[in-house]
């Protein structure tokens, strides 16, 4: 059976990323694709790279942790991984579930400021 290898176009069609972001990914080694010449080629192994990566930036992990967390796995292996990713999730939940507690007290003292305001305009109308 034949892997599925990506051009450089598809794999920015495939991910939905600009051509900057990938060359980027692999600048800083992110992403190891095949090379031919001044052409890139992206195996199998780099699209579950990718896909992780992906992943990571939805919940809110920096670059160099999901770079970190990739070599564990090349290092010392998928347990390896999976342990020192139930810590990084543990700091990250920490993390989003303080910038929840900012946004809905934001959103509260907006609402007040909003309605106080309008209260106001309404009362200048009268």
């Amino acid at each position: 059976m034949d892997e599925q290898i990506l051009s450089f176009k598809e794999m920015c069609a495939e991910f939905d990323v600009t051509p900057r972001t990938l060359r980027y990914y692999e600048y800083i080694e992110l992403l190891q694709p095949r090379r031919e010449g001044r052409s890139r080629f992206y195996t199998a192994r780099e699209c579950a790279r990718m896909k992780l990566i992906l992943r990571g930036r939805k919940f809110g992990f920096q670059l160099e942790e999901i770079r970190q967390w990739l070599l564990i796995y090349e290092d010392k292996g998928n347990h390896a991984q999976m342990q020192a990713f139930v810590g990084m999730a543990d700091r990250q939940l920490v993390e989003l579930r303080n910038q929840r507690e900012q946004i809905n007290e934001a959103l509260e003292e907006l609402e007040v400021l909003r309605q106080t305001t309008l209260d106001e305009v309404a009362k200048q109308k009268e």
